[in-house]
C-alpha cells in the first residue's frame, strides 16, 4: 500500500494534506477536473443562474467544487448591500468549515470521509469551526437527511451561510451557496434561501450534460 502511494504521489494523482495528513486527489488530478471544468464551461453556464439567485436573495452568492479535503471557489457574486459578505472567487478552504464544502462532504461515503480524515482532530478556521471528525461525520448525517449544509460563523466571524450540492452523484462535485452577516439572518429568510439555493441547484443540473 505504501509503495502504491509512493506511486501515485510521484505521480501527482495523490498529495498528502499538511493540516490533516491525509491522502487527496494531487495536482494531475486538478488538471483533469479544471479541463472539465473547461470542457462543460460550468462556470458560464451557471452564471446566469447566479446572477438571478444574487438579485432574488440580495445576498452574496458562491459555486464551488471539491477539491480534496478544500472547497475551491469557482464563481462569485457579491451583495450590493452596505453590509455583506465578500466575493469568494478563486480562494479555496477546508471544506469541513464551509457549508459550502460539507454539502460536497455529504455527497461522499462514510468510507471516503475517514479516508479524507484520517485524525480524529481538525483544524478549525474560527472557534466555531467542527474540531474533531466525530462531529462532522454526525453533522454530515444531518445534511444529507436534511438536503443542505450550513455554518454558523465556522469560516468567518459573522458570517452563516448555507448551501446545496449539485449532481451529487457525478464529478466535479459541485455545490450552491448564500452567505449572509449574522444579524440579518432569521428563520424567515433561511427558509427563503433554502427555497432559492434547491430550486437554482436543480436549474443548474438542467444545464448541465
Amino acid at each position: 500500500a505504501h509503495r502504491l502511494l509512493a506511486m501515485l504521489c510521484y505521480r501527482g494523482l495523490v498529495r498528502q494534506s499538511a493540516a490533516t495528513r491525509s491522502y487527496e486527489p494531487g495536482p494531475a488530478l486538478d488538471q483533469l477536473a479544471y479541463g472539465l471544468l473547461r470542457r462543460l464551461d460550468i462556470p458560464s453556464r451557471a452564471r446566469p443562474i447566479l446572477e438571478k439567485l444574487n438579485a432574488d436573495l440580495q445576498e452574496t452568492v458562491h459555486l464551488g467544487r471539491l477539491e480534496g479535503s478544500d472547497v475551491h471557489f469557482i464563481d462569485s457574486i457579491e451583495s450590493t448591500r452596505a453590509l455583506r459578505v465578500v466575493n469568494r472567487l478563486g480562494r479555496s478552504m477546508q471544506a469541513h468549515c464551509t457549508s459550502t464544502g460539507k454539502a460536497l462532504l455529504a455527497t461522499l461515503s462514510d468510507e471516503e470521509l475517514r479516508a479524507l480524515y484520517p485524525e480524529e482532530s481538525l483544524p478549525q478556521l474560527t472557534q466555531h469551526s467542527i474540531d474533531t471528525r466525530t462531529k462532522l461525520l454526525a453533522e454530515i448525517a444531518e445534511i444529507r437527511r436534511r438536503g443542505y449544509a450550513t455554518s454558523q460563523e465556522e469560516s468567518e466571524e459573522g458570517v452563516t451561510s448555507l448551501a446545496v450540492p449539485l449532481r451529487a452523484s457525478r464529478p466535479p462535485r459541485l455545490a450552491l451557496c448564500a452567505s449572509v452577516p449574522v444579524s440579518r439572518m432569521t428563520a424567515t429568510t433561511r427558509k427563503r434561501i433554502r427555497e432559492h439555493l434547491i430550486s437554482s441547484a436543480e436549474a443548474i443540473d438542467q444545464l448541465l450534460p
